[in-house]
């Protein structure tokens, strides 16, 4: 086994096969090439469609309140909704992955996010378009975990913090997707259409996978999924013991959580309202910053991945850095005298928020390092839950704090001002338990 220098492990250990059968092949490891870029390609199709529907209501919030008649409570009760379903279902989605394939799950995902953005395209009260969140957030759940999985079916160990990166980097196109294309159809072709294109392309995406995806090499001596095992709940109570009980599984949990859920919150929700309330922006002003943060993500997303791929030893200390910067951002633009931070320095804040992702996504490696391949799916959607935990909470204590602050009166600079501090007591629990797992992970047996 390779240690790193702070002794997070490269590998789990695989224990030394007896005499091979004679006429039985040796199992080859991933081949990486030109099929396994196609296989990831692909996979991707279905993420970056997933990050399209996932944060389509970032650049709708001002419309839903005015659709449905809702203040700040109840609009960020969508994406905690749909944020909390997402992050419930990683463990089982984990499961589902290491027993049927990321191929069939894809396919499962690509159909519920489909009937959830149509089911709300078509809503014109509160109740069915929250109901219709939450599916759209069962079918998103069941991507990125998938994608990951096919990459590390097809990609050599060496290269997967890079694939991963480039995963989000994908991802960040849905995004783009969203802040300039869905927010223009919005504003010229209405709700009803918009959401309703979104929700169409999925038939698309459902044959792009069904018919060109493979999700593991052909002869690579990889066992295909199994089947769902006769003992039931044993296997499964077991499977996600042993990869809770890894302490590098809960400190990717924690990184996860720590550098994920400021830019997923300011992104998925607030981010909008913020700069047009709180800071007098125009939407177009507005749109066009936040696809800063889309491309800074993207160019974390290349560094990020390119340096975890040279040396693990990079891992903490790009965490650390990520949420120190952010919190330091934070508490720069908010305790700006009387609340409007000039425009640099939210330029500043949100090239810096978009190392958040790519940060989160350092934390999915931690789980990756520390568990052997039949519990990856199950290790990884623990690791993931982190993020959209962490997001979910802060869409939650911003919301909240917005409507008992303004007291009925409007959303003023100073009203998000005091609602966005919410976000330092996150960043301070998660940044403790980083710092306490790390020494468990030094201390944990090395194999």
């Amino acid at each position: 086994m390779t240690v790193d220098p702070v002794g997070t492990a490269r590998s789990v250990p695989v224990p030394v096969p007896g005499p091979r059968p004679p006429g039985v092949p040796i199992p080859a490891g991933p081949p990486g090439g030109r099929g396994a870029w196609l296989a990831w390609s692909v996979g991707c199709t279905v993420y970056v469609l997933a990050v399209v529907h996932r944060t389509s209501l970032g650049v709708a919030g001002l419309d839903a309140t005015e659709r449905f008649g809702i203040g700040a409570s109840a609009l960020s009760t969508f994406s905690i909704v749909q944020v909390l379903v997402y992050a419930a279902m990683q463990i089982p989605v984990g499961l589902l992955v290491d027993r049927f394939g990321p191929r069939r799950v894809l396919l499962l995902g690509v159909l519920l996010m489909s009937v959830g953005q149509l089911a709300f395209a078509l809503s014109a009260s509160f109740g069915p378009a929250l109901g219709s969140r939450a599916v759209l957030g069962c079918g998103d759940a069941m991507t990125f975990i998938s994608v990951l999985r096919v990459a590390a079916r097809w990609f050599p160990a060496a290269q997967n913090p890079l694939v991963a990166q480039l995963t989000g980097l994908a991802g960040m196109g849905g995004n783009l997707v969203t802040t300039v294309v869905l927010a223009e159809a919005l504003h010229r072709e209405g709700w009803t259409f918009s959401f309703g294109v979104i929700a169409l392309a999925g038939i698309a995406v459902f044959a792009l996978v069904a018919l060109v995806l493979r999700e593991a090499p052909a002869g690579s001596g990889r066992p295909g999924p199994a089947g769902p095992p006769t003992d039931g709940r044993p296997s499964v109570r077991r499977q996600i013991r042993e990869a809770w009980q890894e302490p590098g599984t809960r400190l990717g949990m924690w990184v996860h959580f720590t550098t994920a859920f400021p830019a997923a919150a300011f992104g998925l929700l607030w981010g909008l309202p913020y700069l047009v309330e709180g800071q007098g922006m125009t939407r177009g002003e507005a749109g066009g910053l936040l696809t800063l943060l889309v491309f800074s993500n993207m160019a974390f997303g290349v560094l990020f991945g390119r340096l975890v791929s040279r040396s693990t030893a990079a891992r903490m200390p790009i965490a650390l850095t990520v949420v120190a910067a952010t919190g330091l951002c934070w508490a720069v633009v908010l305790a700006w005298p009387g609340g409007h931070p000039p425009l640099w320095l939210l330029v500043v804040l949100l090239l810096v928020m978009g190392s958040n992702g790519p940060g989160s996504l350092v934390g999915l490696d931690y789980a990756r390092a520390y568990n052997p391949g039949e519990r990856l799916g199950t290790a990884s959607g623990i690791a993931n839950m982190g993020g959209f935990i962490g997001a979910m909470l802060t869409l939650l204590g911003i919301g909240v704090l917005l409507d008992a602050l303004s007291g009925g009166g409007g959303y003023t600079a100073q009203t998000y001002r005091w609602a966005f501090c919410w976000q330092f007591l996150l960043l301070a629990v998660g940044t403790t338990m980083i710092l306490r797992l790390r020494r468990a992970v030094r201390r944990a047996p090395q194999g």
